[in-house]
């Protein structure tokens, strides 16, 4: 997994990055195995007080870290090379700690057997069901320098750029994507792949807003409803009344911008 974070490191060794943010990106690497007893749609975490078992749980291993964008990109570089010239994104959700992102993008990755390299753009969240407001602004500071992520993947070799994003991350995600189209570049050079919004954490009004001013993508953007997911009922909460994109299922009203919704609700795995 490689990883492009506005998380700032952390001084506790036992972990890499915080929840605070940094005011320029880090990069690294890390490698995650899978357990053999993994079931689709889990991670098999080590709960507190047992042992490091690579047979029952993720496992990360291999820690790399990136001083300069250069080498960052080097090493990326090579890894799309190998892997075939496809890129996939994933820009995580509200309440999410470093490692809770980079497992999930390892159990996407798995379950889904995507064939090219991972990459994990990881915005400083709290972690904490009580930051959501943290949360926000954590992300909105973040709009910048996950263009940068996108415009730098672009100069690599890859030859398509897909991008998974959930809840609150789509927030992030659209309002690059509305910075791109702005600057001309919209679609990064012809590299845009697939753009995946789950259970996204937007303003109706908003996420209109911001699809007129990026105009119709020539491929749909796939939007994944979700009737199971607790940060958007959260967010709804702290929204009042305001319909969310996540709850929002006039697809017919969404097709028109060039979105194709997709109903996971009482979906397992």
């Amino acid at each position: 997994i490689f990883i492009a974070t506005t998380r700032k490191r952390s001084d506790d060794p036992n972990k890499v990055f915080d929840g605070e943010r940094s005011a320029t990106l880090n990069y690294a690497r890390v490698n995650v195995t899978v357990p053999p007893v993994h079931e689709t749609g889990q991670i098999e975490r080590r709960s507190r007080g047992k042992s490091d078992d690579p047979t029952k749980y993720f496992m990360a291993s291999e820690l790399v870290g990136y001083d300069t964008q250069p080498k960052f990109s080097s090493a990326l570089n090579a890894d799309i090379a190998a892997r075939g010239g496809r890129v996939m994104v994933f820009v995580h959700g509200y309440n999410t700690g470093f490692d809770d992102a980079v497992y999930r993008l390892t159990q996407i990755v798995h379950d889904s057997g995507y064939p090219g390299t991972p990459v994990l753009f990881s915005w400083a969240s709290g972690a904490k069901t009580t930051d959501y407001v943290y949360d926000k602004e954590s992300a909105s500071a973040a709009r910048d320098q996950l263009e940068v992520t996108l415009r730098m993947l672009a100069q690599t070799g890859a030859r398509r750029i897909d991008i998974v994003a959930h809840s609150m991350g789509t927030w992030v995600t659209m309002e690059t994507l509305r910075q791109l189209a702005i600057t001309g570049d919209r679609d990064l050079g012809g590299k845009l792949g697939d753009v995946v919004l789950a259970s996204p954490d937007i303003d109706v009004d908003v996420f209109k807003s911001q699809m007129r001013r990026y105009g119709k993508p020539d491929k749909p953007f796939i939007l994944l409803l979700s009737d199971d997911d607790r940060a958007l009922r959260l967010s709804g909460l702290i929204a009042g009344s305001r319909p969310r994109v996540g709850d929002y299922k006039d697809a017919a009203d969404l097709a028109t911008y060039g979105v194709t919704v997709v109903d996971l609700s009482g979906a397992k795995g």
